[in-house]
């Protein structure tokens, strides 16, 4: 079973291209999230768990949801993290993940997407995001042949920096920049209320017809970049960047 978490579409899209290559069940992460649910779940075949990289690791709602749950039938777990660039040691930190669950440890593996985090890095314009996609294909296609060989994924070896990244940077990212005291809504907003029904803590509510964050964020980007009438900044660091979405995802 293929599970993902994702908020601007790039895990999905490594997901559902995951499913459809293997032939296997796909499985969104969101509600049982959003709402607190711990997942009850059986499959006779690999756990793949496919992710965003926050700070180097997997973000901390999306290792939650895999600790909160009960996975039943095959023991293989695979890790797939889409990041702009790199996941750090966040491989030492999934394999004590699998331990604590019981899972047979089977790899994690690093597939490049484009950068969708707007709040602090430059984000591509469509054209070149498409290319970025493009050029991640060979990764997905080594994921499925590793999974379907029952073959771990090759080992993801971090620099010097990867277990700085992924532990002492993670917590200082966690404790000081998510945060959504800097997200602002302009005129523009209609009050669709979009950002609220994809926000997966619960964290938006409308207020005479304009969103208002409640405090508990997770930074996923989903409310700032699917907002279709583009009324949403976060302080000045978002503003002129495009907006991400993963193509062919969203369309």
């Amino acid at each position: 079973m293929v599970i993902y978490f994702t908020g601007t579409g790039n895990s999905r899209y490594c997901a559902q291209r995951l499913s459809s290559l293997l032939g296997d069940e796909l499985m969104d992460s969101f509600h049982f999230i959003r709402d607190g649910i711990a997942a009850e779940l059986l499959s006779d075949r690999p756990w793949v768990f496919v992710c965003p990289t926050y700070a180097w690791r997997l973000p901390r709602i999306f290792s939650d949801f895999i600790r909160s749950g009960y996975f039943s039938g095959c023991r293989n777990a695979y890790f797939v993290m889409t990041c702009g660039d790199d996941i750090g040691s966040a491989a030492h930190r999934n394999r004590a993940l699998s331990l604590e669950k019981g899972f047979n440890y089977m790899g994690t593996l690093r597939v490049v997407m484009p950068e969708n985090y707007v709040a602090m890095f430059p984000v591509p314009e469509r054209t070149e995001s498409r290319l970025i996609v493009h050029r991640a294909q060979p990764a997905l296609e080594l994921a499925c042949q590793c999974i379907r060989g029952v073959r771990p994924f090759p080992e993801n070896r971090p620099n010097a920096f990867g277990p700085i990244k992924s532990g002492v940077i993670n917590s200082a990212f966690y404790r000081f920049v998510v945060h959504d005291r800097a997200f602002t809504v302009s005129d523009a907003c209609t009050g669709c209320g979009k950002c609220e029904s994809l926000c997966p803590l619960c964290n938006i509510t409308l207020a005479a017809g304009k969103p208002v964050w409640n405090g508990k964020c997770t930074h996923c980007m989903a409310c700032i970049c699917s907002c279709p009438t583009g009324a949403i900044e976060y302080g000045t660091h978002s503003i002129g960047k495009p907006r991400y979405l993963c193509p062919g995802d969203a369309e």
